[in-house]
C-alpha cells in the first residue's frame, strides 16, 4: 500500500513538473525557426565512380500520405501512437502509465513514444541516451509539434522510419517486400510491415517468418480495438498468402548492405560531422565501394558457400596502396542476417598469423634458407610447463627444412621454433607494429594464430607486405558533403614506411611458396590445388583452426581477406577447410580478370640464388629440385656457409 501511495504522489509531482517544462518549452516552440525536415534525412552514398548505390529518404522515394494505403496509416496509428491527433508531441497519460508499469516490473517493459518522437529520432546519426540528446529531442518535437500539421509529420515518419534490410521509408519497403507502390499495399501486406521497425532484426518476414506473423497479429489486433478494422477482416488478413519479395529494385545485390552498414558505422567515428541531419540537411557520402570487387567478392562466396547450411563467410577487399576497402561483405546473406562479421566478429587467425613472424625473423637474421627439423617437438619451460604442438596430420619431414618450405607446408613445429628462438615478446610487438589492435598473449601457441582478430585488421596488416612496407589507414569513406555540397569531411591520405622494403620483397616472395609445385616432398604446399587456376602470381597464406578458416593474399594492387565459420564457434568440419581458399581465389581471379599481371620489383640489394627448396642449401649439379629463392645480398647461402640449423647450433 505505501509503494501504491509513493507511486501515486511521484506521478503527480511528475506530471506537474512535465506540465511546467511542456509548457515553457510550447512557448519556445512557437518562437523557434521552422525546420527543414523533409530533405534532412536524405543520405546518399557513392561508389568510386560517382555513382549512386544508395539513397535513404530522397525526394525520388517520398510518398505523400494520399499514396500510402490507409491500412498502412492506421496500423501505424492504431500501434504506434493511437493518440497521435490529439496530443501535441508527447503522450502525458501514457508516460505516467509507462513509468507505472515499469516500476513495479523493475526494469523497462513499456514504452511511451509517439509518432512525433520517433520521427524526431530518424533525424540523428546515432542513438546516443545522452541527456544532452534527450534535450535536444524534446525541443525538436515540439518545433515540429508547431510549425507541421499532424499529417505532414505522419507523412515525414513513414518515410523515414526503418523497414528492415537497409529500406528507409514505405514506399522503399513496399517495393523491397512485396514489389508493389505503397498505395497498393493489402490489409495483411501492411500490417506486415508496420510490425518490422519495432525491431527490424527480429520482425523481418525474411529474417523470421513466425515471429512476424506474431508481430502481425497484434497490429491487426490492435487495429480492431481502434475500430479501424473488423474481427472478420483481422481473420482474412492473418489467413491471407503473403508473395514476399526480398529484392531491392535498383542493385542487384544481397550484400551490398554489409558495406553500407560499415559506411554509416564509419560516419559516427568521424568527429567533423554534426550528430543530426538538421544541421546538414542531408549528406552525400563519397566511399571507396568498388562496384567490381563487391560483386566479385558477393558472387564468391554465394557459390561456394551454397547448401552449406548455417556456415558464415565474411570478406574484405583493400585497395593496399590507399588503405582505401573497395569491397566489404560481412555474412552469406543480409536478408537473412543483418550481423557484419566483417566489422564487428573477432576469430582465430590460424597460420594467417605466421607471415607476421617470419617477417620478424627475416628482420632478425633469419633467411628464406635457415633452417629447423620438422619432428615431433615437446618444448619444455623453466616451471616444467610443456607444450607440444602438432603439425597438421601429424606430418613432419624429420629433417632440417627451410623457412621456405615451412611456409609452404605451415609447419606448427617450426614456427613455435621460431616464435620460442625469437622471444615471445618479438611476435606481439610485429603485429602491434602492423596495426592489429586485438589483445596478443606472450604466449608459445600464438604463431598458430589462437588468438582472435578482426577481418579488416587482418587485411589491413596483409595491405602493408602489398605496399612494400608502407602502412596505410584502412577507410570507407573518402569525403561527406552536406546538402549544398560543402565539405565536411575528406579522408586524407598518409603513408609510414614501417618495414624494410627488401625484407619485405623477400617474404612477398616466399608467400608464393604456398602452391609451388617445386615443394611438393614429404608433404604438399597448402594450396597447391589451387595452383591451376590461378592466372597470375600471388601472395597468399592459408589458416585453420577447429573452428575457422581463413585465407588472405595479395598482388601489388589488391589484397583479400576471406574467412568462413559458424556463429556459435561450432567445430568446422575438415570437409569445409577449402572453402575459404576457394572463395579466395574466386574472387581474386573474378575481379582481375583481364588486367595486366603486376608484381614487386626486385630491390637492388636483394639477390635471387637457385636452391634445394626443401634444405634452403645451395644447388649443385646433383640437386634434384632447384628453386630461386631471395636473399639480402650477403646472407645468400655458399658452398663455403651453411644453412642455420637449430641442431648446429652451438
Amino acid at each position: 500500500m505505501k509503494l501504491v501511495k509513493k507511486l501515486i504522489k511521484y506521478s503527480i509531482l511528475l506530471s506537474i513538473l512535465l506540465l511546467a517544462i511542456g509548457l515553457g518549452l510550447y512557448g519556445y516552440g512557437q518562437v523557434s525557426t521552422k525546420l527543414e525536415i523533409r530533405s534532412a534525412n536524405n543520405i546518399s552514398l557513392y561508389d568510386n565512380t560517382g555513382n549512386v548505390f544508395f539513397q535513404g529518404n530522397g525526394t525520388s522515394k517520398w510518398a505523400s500520405l494520399n499514396d500510402i494505403s490507409p491500412y498502412v496509416i492506421n496500423a501505424t496509428i492504431a500501434t504506434e501512437d493511437k493518440h497521435f491527433y490529439q496530443h501535441f508531441g508527447f503522450d502525458f497519460p501514457r508516460i505516467i502509465k509507462a513509468l507505472y508499469t515499469n516500476l513495479l516490473a523493475g526494469k523497462t517493459k513499456e514504452g511511451a513514444s509517439t509518432i512525433s518522437q520517433q520521427y524526431v529520432k530518424n533525424l540523428f546519426l546515432d542513438f546516443d541516451k545522452t541527456w544532452e540528446r534527450k534535450w535536444n529531442e524534446l525541443w525538436l518535437t515540439l518545433n515540429i509539434e508547431m510549425h507541421y500539421t499532424k499529417d505532414e509529420i505522419l507523412e515525414g515518419y513513414l518515410n523515414t522510419i526503418n523497414y528492415g534490410h537497409g529500406m528507409y521509408g514505405i514506399e522503399n519497403a513496399a517495393s523491397y517486400y512485396f514489389n508493389k507502390q505503397a498505395k497498393d499495399l493489402t490489409l495483411a501486406e501492411a500490417s506486415i510491415l508496420v510490425g518490422i521497425p519495432k525491431s527490424p532484426s527480429n520482425y523481418s518476414p525474411i529474417v523470421n517468418f513466425e515471429l512476424a506473423k506474431k508481430r502481425q497479429e497484434l497490429v491487426l489486433s490492435n487495429m480492431v480495438k481502434n475500430n479501424y478494422i473488423t474481427e472478420q477482416e483481422q481473420k482474412e488478413a492473418l489467413n491471407e498468402e503473403l508473395n514476399i519479395i526480398g529484392k531491392r529494385a535498383t542493385i542487384d545485390s544481397d550484400t551490398l548492405l554489409y558495406f553500407q552498414d560499415a559506411v554509416l558505422q564509419e560516419l559516427k567515428t568521424i568527429k567533423s560531422i554534426p550528430s543530426s541531419f538538421l544541421d546538414t540537411g542531408g549528406l552525400k557520402i563519397y566511399t571507396s565501394l568498388d562496384m567490381n570487387a563487391q560483386m566479385s567478392l558477393e558472387n564468391s562466396i554465394e557459390e561456394n558457400l551454397n547448401d552449406k547450411g548455417e556456415l558464415q563467410a565474411a570478406g574484405v577487399m583493400i585497395n593496399p596502396q590507399t588503405g582505401a576497402i573497395i569491397a566489404l561483405v560481412g555474412g552469406s546473406n543480409y536478408s537473412k542476417t543483418q550481423y557484419n562479421r566483417a566489422i564487428y566478429s573477432k576469430r582465430q587467425v590460424g597460420s594467417t598469423m605466421k607471415p607476421f613472424l617470419y617477417y620478424a625473423a627475416l628482420e632478425n637474421g633469419f633467411t628464406a634458407s635457415t633452417s629447423f627439423t620438422s619432428e615431433e617437438t615437446t618444448f619444455v619451460f623453466s616451471n616444467q610447463q610443456t607444450y607440444s604442438p602438432q603439425n597438421a596430420n601429424q606430418v613432419y619431414g624429420n629433417k632440417p627444412i627451410s623457412l621456405a618450405a615451412a611456409i609452404a607446408y605451415s609447419e606448427n613445429i617450426f614456427a613455435v621454433k621460431t616464435h620460442m628462438f625469437l622471444g615471445e615478446n618479438v611476435l606481439v610487438n610485429i603485429a602491434k607494429r602492423l596495426g592489429i589492435t586485438s589483445e596478443l598473449p606472450e604466449i608459445p601457441s600464438l604463431p598458430l594464430g589462437t588468438s582472435e582478430i578482426g577481418i579488416i585488421e587482418m587485411a589491413s596488416a596483409y595491405s602493408v607486405f602489398a605496399n612494400n612496407g608502407y602502412k596505410s589507414t584502412p577507410h570507407l569513406i573518402e569525403k561527406v558533403e552536406d546538402i549544398d555540397g560543402n565539405v565536411l569531411y575528406e579522408f586524407k591520405e598518409t603513408q609510414e614506411l614501417i618495414l624494410n622494403p627488401s625484407l619485405t620483397f623477400i617474404l612477398n616472395e616466399l608467400l608464393t611458396t604456398t602452391y609451388d609445385t617445386a615443394f611438393i616432398d614429404y608433404n604438399y604446399p597448402t594450396i597447391i590445388n589451387l595452383a591451376g587456376r590461378f592466372s597470375r602470381k600471388y601472395s597468399v597464406k592459408s589458416g585453420t583452426t577447429a573452428t575457422d578458416g581463413w585465407t588472405i593474399g595479395y598482388t601489388p594492387d589488391v589484397v583479400t581477406a576471406a574467412w568462413i565459420g559458424f556463429d556459435d564457434n561450432k567445430n568446422i568440419d575438415s570437409s569445409m577447410y577449402s572453402i575459404s581458399k576457394n572463395i579466395w581465389a574466386d574472387t581474386m581471379e573474378l575481379y582481375l580478370k583481364g588486367t595486366p599481371e603486376h608484381w614487386f620489383e626486385m630491390p637492388s640489394n636483394v639477390v635471387g640464388v637457385l636452391v634445394d627448396p626443401i634444405s634452403g642449401k645451395l644447388a649443385t649439379s646433383e640437386t634434384q629440385k632447384k628453386k630461386i629463392l631471395y636473399y639480402l645480398k650477403g646472407t645468400e647461402p655458399s658452398k663455403e656457409a651453411l644453412v642455420f640449423d637449430e641442431k648446429l647450433k652451438k
